[in-house]
């Protein structure tokens, strides 16, 4: 069998798995969670007025000061939003499983047993055994 077609066909494997699943509803959740939509362009908002107010020639302390406190506060109010909270879960997991899956890929073109090999739940260090940091 050709490596291309099995790769097509890992990834519809991938597609098929739980975490790609539960990771592409989360997002249609997230999408459609007007609430959490309008803070994340706040926040997007925020961080380019103070952009704007830090580059300026005469910086005005007090506009940064507060630009910089809303900033949080609309950040941390994104990052508690449950929709958000379940989003990241998912995020993880998927991104879990195409890690294990690169460094197996990785671990195989560096020669190991494909049978045997296992890919590492934390850094080991080594750089060819990775699939990337994050």
């Amino acid at each position: 069998m050709d490596i291309i077609k099995m790769t097509r066909e890992l990834g519809r494997a991938l597609q098929n798995d739980d975490r790609y699943i539960a990771y592409n509803l989360a997002k249609q959740v997230n999408d459609e969670d007007k609430e959490l939509n309008d803070d994340v362009e706040r926040f997007s908002e925020l961080r380019n007025e103070l952009t704007k107010a830090m580059s300026a020639e005469d910086k005005d302390t007090d506009l940064i000061k507060q630009l910089d406190e809303d900033i949080k506060t609309t950040y941390q109010k994104v990052m508690s939003n449950k929709n958000m909270i379940v989003f990241q879960g998912a995020q993880k997991a998927l991104e879990d499983l195409v890690t294990s899956m690169n460094q197996i890929i990785t671990m195989c073109a560096n020669g190991e047993d494909p049978d045997t090999c296992q890919p590492s739940t934390g850094c080991t260090g080594s750089c060819s055994t990775c699939g990337g940091c994050h």
